[in-house]
């Protein structure tokens, strides 16, 4: 008592120091029966006292108000009172933790790909014009050229492709990744070069100078980073090329990744409508909006219709299919990851919800055990205003402890996700934890402090308990700490943990199953674990006749197929399911030639040599496989796959012998055979039909002699992924010809994986979410079971006093925490029906109500729930009668 000061209250006041001593009787008394002589026993409870209202010489009271001298002085309080409960403080930290980080990675995810502007000057500018056909297959050259000689709307427009890209002459032969674009693209980004200039109009033009210009890590890693390297010879796929600039290290168009950029070049005379094979981008001038840009775009289309020849039928330009459209370029970026990573945020927020409810309960438990403390302010004058802000800025201080803990963990988490590169994740170097993060950490920690602070500090600070609490005094918080209405709170977030945890299972189950049934998927090829793939250019020159490229390319067929241990090998201008590779044409069926008003057929195209549909472990349906008599005699034959056989001719068999063409000139090609149908567009989409060319063939489009430079090889047999068999391939090769370099060297599986990547990366985040949300609403039954053992212990003790058994007794508080269980269920199953339909279009072979996952997981769920009660329930049946019996 000696430590405390008073202002504007007599110490001597009557009913205060009957208040305090009735405390020190009741503590003395309780501290006699624990076997403490009664002079200790006093002196116990006085101490007791002074603790529990006194912070040395920083707190006093001053009219029932407590005067905090200092900020600091308030925090070494609060660090104090929770130093007294290690265990409480280490456990609310640590669950915080868990979900404050969790939260912030993926937060931290979603604000580099979604939330960021894109690293280019003011990026709001900046879109990507194009046409719609089935599918999105923005810009043709022609198009361009018309859009950047009569549009109004655009500073700069420009069109790219990615490649690849055989670099020689600077030791072993190396294939890099290339980006072509003309001139208006890099303007359009706005990124200026490091040193040197961009591709100018002029480097786009046919028979100007051949350059290049070289991403800042080519720069570093093949010339050291040499300043001079300016005006430098680089021979890229057997052309000299001078280097004019070095773009920045922080430059990343488009996630390309290149490392090497050259321009594109058309000759005007060639060019007709339609060649959709490029992407476009564009900067609006200042004021133009993109409805301005759309209407203006849907004018030059029809300009564009009138202005360029065309060796398709007229009406196929003039048909709704074809859309002229301007998108922001942040939407071409992005793609349909959005929705996802979205997904995994509200999961990833429910766990923090989860979390909070947690500590909420221990606060609750702790602030039962704090009322004779609380009591005794309460009876010296301290307000439920004081009591209720000294509880919630404990809350806020593990809030913002577990606020720093997560922000370390969500660093490693960000850390681990960078070094594992996912597949399909766009703009993945520009994710990091940053400002926004820390800033956004800091506001989810003290909201988070708040929501779980205010439940039981409102609860034990309001006034309906202030008297309460002043009675703790003298009757020891008993009465109090055995109401019903005292456990509702902890009951009722526990059934809210429980509901939350039963939607991140479902929803998470439900992913789970979609992953399965994707898996089951036929995919149209063989087991991705036994075929190695790697693509390679045969260059225009030396190879410059058709023949000679056809020759090379047999030559490393056999030279593969010869490698001990391999049973298939051959080659297409891409792999199956390979998201990177793709194209789209027209075709015209004989006996179906398109009438006025209708439009031809557009499907997907892969070029083809013998032998590949047993490398990539496709099945002939019906018909034969393709051999080099075909190639080598330029003969016109074609493949369908049984999908294309089925629409165009009913079955597969019917198919054979029928002709198709790509140009009302050019010869039909007879149908030899039906491959398959190979789900090209990843396994939770149809299979596309497809169409299957020669390599090399005679009269293609407007070409004498066609044939693929850039070439897919697949390899499948023994030692798949191993160092041994990569180096026997490129031995193989090199003895064909020692300057082709290998480029993307991946396994089949690496090509599945990254197709299923987006559902792969969505179905783990929430199967960890799910896990961290079941543990931690099985601690929170656990707790409130504990907490109900404790307090009916000696309603336990007198129960086997009487003759209970110890089994009935843990039935009986078994039974309570499945009782909680079974409520938080049912309004957990109401929870996740809503949460199926959100997510419906990421499933596939699932509906959002799947029975078997609304079974499993609230089964999955009681079963723990049964465990969770069983440990601390086990302790009522341990009670000892006798002792008991003494207390009492």
């Amino acid at each position: 008592m000696n430590r405390l000061r008073f202002f504007g209250r007599d110490p001597a006041d009557a009913e205060l120091h009957a208040e305090l001593e009735s405390y020190i009787d009741v503590a003395t008394e309780e501290n006699i029966a624990r076997g403490m002589s009664r002079e200790a026993a006093r002196c116990a409870a006085r101490r007791k006292l002074g603790n529990a209202t006194c912070v040395r010489e920083e707190v006093y009271l001053m009219n029932g108000n407590v005067i905090v001298d200092s900020a600091i002085a308030a925090v070494r309080y609060w660090l104090r009172t929770l130093r007294r409960e290690p265990m409480f403080a280490a456990v609310a930290v640590l669950t915080l933790g868990l979900g404050i980080g969790a939260a912030t990675a993926i937060f931290t995810v979603v604000n580099g790909v979604l939330l960021k502007p894109l690293p280019y000057p003011h990026p709001a500018d900046l879109v990507a014009p194009g046409v719609r056909f089935d599918v999105p297959i923005l810009m043709s050259p022609s198009l361009w050229l018309t859009c950047r000689e009569q549009g109004r709307s655009y500073q700069s427009i420009g069109i790219y492709a990615g490649g690849g890209a055989s670099v020689t002459g600077l030791g072993e032969p190396e294939q890099l990744r290339a980006l072509n674009v003309t001139h208006g693209v890099l303007n359009a980004a706005g990124v200026p070069p490091l040193i040197g200039r961009w591709i100018s109009r002029e480097d786009d033009t046919p028979g100007s100078p051949e350059v290049a210009v070289l991403s800042y890590g080519y720069w570093q890693r093949r010339f050291g980073g040499d300043p001079k390297v300016l005006g430098r010879s680089l021979t890229v796929d057997d052309e000299p090329r001078q280097i004019v600039g070095v773009m920045p290290q922080s430059f990343d168009f488009m996630d390309e990744n290149a490392e090497i950029i050259l321009p594109l070049r058309f000759e005007r005379a060639k060019l007709y409508l339609g060649q959709f094979a490029y992407l476009g981008i564009a900067r609006l001038k200042p004021g133009v909006s993109i409805e301005q840009a759309n209407a203006e775009l849907a004018q030059l289309y029809r300009v564009w219709i009138e202005s360029w020849p065309s060796i398709l039928p007229g009406s196929l330009w003039k048909s709704g299919r074809v859309k002229a459209a301007v998108s922001p370029l942040s939407r071409v970026v992005l793609g349909d990851i959005a929705g996802a990573l979205w997904t995994v945020m509200g999961a990833v927020g429910l766990v923090l919800l989860i979390a909070c409810a947690n500590v909420a309960n221990l606060l609750l438990v702790r602030a039962e055990a704090r009322q004779r403390d609380w009591g005794v302010r309460i009876a010296l004058g301290a307000g439920k205003a004081r009591i209720l802000c000294d509880a919630l800025a404990e809350s806020i201080l593990l809030a913002v402890a577990g606020g720093v803990l997560g922000l370390a963990l969500a660093y490693a988490g960000v850390a681990l996700l960078r070094h594992l590169e996912p597949a399909n994740l766009p703009r993945l170097r520009e994710i990091r934890v940053d400002l926004p993060v820390v800033a956004f950490a800091a506001a989810v920690s003290i909201l988070a402090g708040l929501i779980f602070g205010l439940i039981p500090a409102w609860k034990y600070a309001g006034s309906r308990v202030t008297s309460r609490l002043r009675g703790a005094l003298h009757d020891g918080g008993r009465a109090a700490s055995e109401g019903r209405e005292k456990r509702r709170a902890q009951r009722g977030l526990v059934v809210v943990q429980v509901a939350l945890a039963l939607v991140m299972l479902v929803t998470s189950g439900l992913l789970l199953r979609t992953f399965e049934e994707q898996r089951r998927v036929r995919t149209g090829f063989g087991d991705p674990r036994q075929a190695q793939t790697f693509r390679l250019t045969i260059p225009g020159t030396p190879i410059s006749e058709p023949e000679r490229a056809i020759r090379t390319a047999h030559d490393i067929v056999d030279k593969l197929a010869a490698i001990p241990g391999v049973t298939q090998a051959g080659f297409a201008s891409s792999m199956p399911i390979d998201l990177n590779f793709r194209n789209n044409d027209l075709i015209i069926v004989e006996g179906r030639e398109t009438k006025p008003g209708e439009n031809p057929v557009s499907r997907r195209l892969r070029y083809i040599s013998p032998g590949f549909l047993g490398a990539s472990g496709s099945r002939l349906v019906a018909g034969r496989d393709l051999d080099w008599q075909d190639i080598h005699g330029l003969r016109n034959v074609v493949m369908v796959s049984e999908n294309l056989a089925r629409e165009l001719w009913a079955s597969a068999q019917a198919a054979i012998g029928k002709r198709i063409r790509d140009l009302p000139e050019n010869p039909w090609r007879e149908v030899v055979g039906v491959v398959e149908d190979v789900r090209d567009d990843g396994v939770e989409h149809p299979a596309p039909p497809i169409v299957y060319y020669p390599f090399a063939m005679a009269k293609y489009f407007r070409f004498p002699v066609v044939v693929q430079h850039n070439i897919a090889f697949a390899v499948r047999g023994q030692g798949v992924g191993t160092a041994g068999l990569m180096s026997q391939i490129r031995q193989a090769v090199w003895s064909v010809n020692s300057s082709l370099p290998l480029a993307r060297v991946l396994t089949f599986q690496q090509i599945y994986a990254e197709s299923m990547a987006r559902t792969s990366f969505t179905t783990t985040i929430l199967v960890i979410a799910a896990v961290m949300a079941l543990l931690i609403g099985l601690v929170g039954i656990y707790g409130v079971i504990a907490y109900a053992v404790s307090l009916r212990r000696r309603e336990a003790g007198i129960r086997l006093a009487l003759g209970s058994r110890p089994r009935e007794l843990q039935w009986m508080f078994v039974r309570s925490g499945l009782a909680l269980t079974l409520a938080g269920v049912a309004v957990g199953l109401a929870g996740a029906a809503g949460a199926g339909k959100l997510i419906a279009t990421q499933l596939f072979g699932v509906t959002p109500l799947d029975p078997s996952t609304y079974v499993a997981t609230p089964l999955l769920l009681l079963v723990a729930s049964v465990a969770a009660c069983w440990f601390p329930a086990r302790r009522a049946g341990a009670v000892d009668p006798a002792e008991t019996l003494r207390s009492e």
